[in-house]
């Protein structure tokens, strides 16, 4: 049977305990820092070694997550949490900063490396460049198909690299690691582990041509359904993934208990069928105990944890409304039905769903929705419920629809003893020899024959446990063995065969349970009781070191000092300007540009875009030469249900050896140096810190654009030194997402036929609700941008950024008409030109933001 490993959230020491004893078989937590859950209460260093031991007991890997953007005066204090998360057991990092990833590999290769989702990786060119790397396993971008995933798996194995997925959880409607939104608006980036959910708050589309808001199923416009994908775990492990991975580091201990209980169901139902003989069914083959179906109540189980409705999304192609929950952004809990009546301050539910004590109730009315605890539980007549009415609940009516929010029969018992490690025994009492007692684990055959015909949540973890400490040890588990002082023969009372076993069996206090024993006794035995309960405890001693051996308090290896990469001497200083359209480059061109980058989408006829509307009327002429390809941030392999298989179109075509193009991904970045291109890292791909300019530096990079997420001094940290010119959005819009989902969509029903679209024909904005339009375009892919409210402006720190050895600087004219672009283009080169002649700043635009230069991220 192939393994595939099942890997749960610890966003506490509860959770961890939670997601073992449901039967995960690796769990991923985070520290307090350099982690994208910062919010959860999270391990200390001190904290990780008990952690460690716990899992480890249990054959469980521990992953740390280290997948946030590094900042300058980070690196060293990242390296060393690095080391001495190692050193106190863990397993492997979770890494997102590229150059993080490539220092892991150089001083400590003992150490697992795992690239984050934050990685954004969909295709081929990711799969060479993580393994380029030297990464052992690729965490998906969660906006790929069940295609893509056999596809990138295939040529991971083929590099020696294991792929992981997304079963289940929540959904970011933004391509992971390229949400800027959070820290824009309000500071907490989504990239440091602080992300506000910016994303699950109302918003209204609008067409500003027709000045007009436009209908939509809800409010809530940017919240995704949740992932749910049990349905589907057969068809991931035929995929070839290695690791199913649940969401949920700031979920409750309830929560991954429940969910990994049933995904452990579902996957090990999986493996089973996908080890069966070709020619025969699944239920000749089924082994005892393992139910093949997931049932409805498997399901609710699922629901009663948490939902937002759910959906298997991207992994079967879909993109539209339907993966959408524009109504709720939360919790809705599990559907119990209808209220049949409402008398006496009380509504009357008949409900296929038992209720308990403690269960919490939420209706839906037509003036909000109102909650209750359920106190003890009472039922009319004809079955039905009766719920008491008070405060917001007395708004409810007949055919107002109930769901339960938490249930308490779902909580959780935390015991740090549990799950026990089935282990079997072997006791040696021979007159005028040694006591001896000796431990092993049980192997999966010995845990199966004394489960009952059915399994349940506890027999499937006993059964995972015993599998993986075998696989641990393929030469036979350890031996964990003592020996106590010479047996005697009894002078008094004779110690019987079931004195011995149940003493030998008092376990309580330990991780272990014991599932066999064997005792080979003379007869006429005496021997202290107190004898036996010291060896017991030695045996058991000696096991735990040998299970443990190697996994904890490990040395580290000496480093070495990098090799400085030498600095980069620039020519001199550019202004560089984006554009959509050829009118736009021109008008920079005319304006005095240096570089215009155009991204690649908005080559293709037909697709020039002005000021964010899509416009045929740009394109009277043709691009001026010598403009420099943009790729886009979202690049799929052209196989079933892709947007590029779609979309006949070859967006590296544009790609040539000795030419410039600008990087907006680490795959994009490996097809450049692959092509012989001359490459610009975009800033999609955060590079923040030494590491990762020279990480970049490896890939072939000539200039990188600097993270928009870093102050003025950390700009000046990152530029000392640098080893290729550098630069910075100076004037113009900040993107702040990029979403496989098209945000134009919610007005209603589409045919994906995006080149024809009429909706594209018009700029759109959405709308919050301090009245703020974050301006919406979607692409020839039918992929949406979504832009900052507010433009930026930094050209008045021009002076500054001179000094701190900034050489390039971009003028995003993307939502801009010829007549602006020409303007914006011309304000920063006379902000460099007063800078460069007497050190003066211009003015700074009103209504416009200097981003993050002033102020730092969370």
């Amino acid at each position: 049977m192939r393994n595939v490993e099942l890997l749960a959230p610890a966003g506490s020491e509860a959770a961890l305990h939670a997601a073992v004893a449901a039967g995960a078989d690796a769990v991923y937590l985070g520290l307090e820092s350099f982690n994208a859950r910062r919010g959860a209460d999270n391990f200390t260093v001190e904290t990780l070694r008990g952690a460690c031991e716990y899992a480890h007991t249990r054959g469980v890997s521990v992953y740390v997550t280290m997948n946030t953007v590094i900042l300058p005066d980070e690196v060293g204090e990242a390296l060393e949490c690095v080391r001495q998360a190692y050193r106190a057991g863990a397993d492997g990092f979770i890494v997102q900063d590229i150059g993080l990833a490539a220092e892991i590999t150089r001083t400590l290769p003992e150490a697992s490396l795992h690239l984050s989702t934050q990685m954004n990786t969909h295709s081929l060119a990711g799969v060479r460049a993580a393994a380029r790397l030297g990464a052992e396993r690729i965490t998906l971008a969660r906006e790929v198909s069940l295609a893509e995933i056999a596809l990138i798996s295939a040529a991971a194995q083929e590099e020696g690299m294991e792929v992981e997925v997304f079963a289940h959880g929540a959904l970011c409607v933004c391509y992971s690691g390229q949400c800027f939104m959070s820290s824009m608006i309000g500071g907490r980036s989504a990239n440091r582990g602080m992300c506000a959910q910016a994303c699950r708050l109302p918003y209204e589309l609008q067409n500003k041509a027709l000045q007009k808001s436009l209908p939509s199923p809800g409010d809530h416009l940017l919240s995704p359904q949740d992932l749910c994908a049990v349905d589907r775990v057969g068809d991931l492990v035929r995929a070839g993934v290695a690791s199913l991975k649940i969401e949920g580091r700031m979920k409750s201990p309830e929560y991954v208990f429940a969910v990994t209980a049933v995904y452990r169901k579902a996957l090990d139902a999986a493996l089973a069928n996908d080890s069966c003989h070709p020619e025969q069914s699944a239920a000749d083959e089924e082994p005892k105990g393992l139910a093949f179906a997931v049932t409805d109540t498997d399901r609710d189980r699922l629901t009663d944890a948490f939902s937002r409705g759910f959906t298997t999304a991207y992994l079967d192609g879909k993109r539209g409304n339907d993966i959408m929950s524009y109504k709720r952004p939360n919790n809705r809990g599990l559907f119990l039905g209808r209220v049949d009546e409402v008398r006496d301050n009380a509504a009357f539910l008949a409900s296929d769903h038992v209720l308990a004590e403690g269960d919490v109730l939420e209706f839906w009315t037509r003036k909000g929705n109102g909650t209750l605890t359920l106190g003890p539980v009472r039922t009319d007549k004809k079955g039905r419920y009766h719920l008491p009415l008070e405060g917001k609940t007395r708004t409810v009516k007949p055919g107002d629809r109930v769901f339960r929010v938490r249930s308490a029969e779902a909580s959780f018992a935390d015991d740090a003893r549990e799950p026990r490690v089935p282990i079997v025994g072997t006791a040696t009492l021979h007159i005028g020899a040694p006591l001896a007692i000796e431990f092993r684990v049980a192997t999966e055959a010995e845990v199966l024959e004394m489960l009952p015909d059915k399994l349940d949540d506890a027999s499937r973890t006993s059964l995972a446990v015993a599998r993986r400490l075998a696989a641990a040890f393929p030469e036979g588990g350890p031996l964990g063995s003592a020996e106590g002082p010479e047996v005697e023969a009894a002078r008094t009372r004779a110690v019987s065969f079931d004195d011995v076993a149940a003493h030998i069996d008092r376990l309580g206090n330990t991780p272990y349970r014991l599932v066999n024993l064997t005792i080979d006794m003379d007869d006429n035995v005496g021997i202290g009781f107190s004898q036996l309960h010291h060896v017991r405890a030695e045996a058991l001693d000696c096991l735990q070191l040998l299970i443990l051996a190697g996994t904890i308090e490990r040395p580290l290896p000496r480093v070495a000092p990098r090799e400085p990469v030498p600095a980069a001497h620039p020519s001199g200083c550019r202004v560089a300007v984006t554009v959509t359209n050829p009118a736009c480059a021109r008008a920079a061109k005319r304006a005095g540009a240096h570089l215009i980058y155009v991204p690649v989408l908005n080559y293709r006829r037909g697709e020039a875009v002005i000021a964010g509307q899509k416009n045929a009327a740009a394109e009277q002429a043709g691009y001026p030469k010598g403009c420099i390809p943009i790729m886009p941030v979202a690049d799929h392999e052209a196989v079933e249900n892709t947007r590029e298989a779609a979309v006949d179109t070859d967006v590296w075509k544009y790609a040539a050896e000795g030419k410039p193009l600008m990087a907006e991904s680490l795959a994009a970045m490996q097809r450049a140096s692959e092509e012989g291109a001359l490459i610009d890292v975009g800033p999609h791909v955060p590079v923040t810190n030494e590491l990762s300019l020279a990480a970049a530096v490896a890939f072939g990079a000539k200039r990188v654009w600097l993270s928009p997420e870093l102050t003025l001094r950390q700009i000046e940290e990152v530029a000392k030194d640098a080893p290729m010119e550098l630069g910075v959005l100076l004037i113009g819009a900040q993107e702040l997402m990029v979403t496989e989902h098209c945000m134009l969509m919610s007005q209603g029903p589409c045919d994906e036929n995006c080149a024809v679209c009429p909706r594209r024909k018009s700029p759109h904005v959405l709308k919050d609700r301090k009245g703020y339009e974050f301006p919406v375009i979607t692409d020839a892919m039918g992929r949406s941008h979504l832009y900052n409210a507010v433009e930026l402006d930094i050209a008045p720190a021009m002076p500054d950024l001179l000094a701190a050895g900034i050489s390039s600087y971009m003028v995003d004219a993307t939502l801009m008409n010829a007549e602006e672009t020409a303007h914006a283009v011309g304000r920063a080169i006379r902000a460099l030109h007063v800078a460069q002649n007497d050190g003066n700043a211009i003015a700074k635009m009103p209504n416009t933001t200097s981003g993050h230069l002033y102020r730092g991220v969370a």
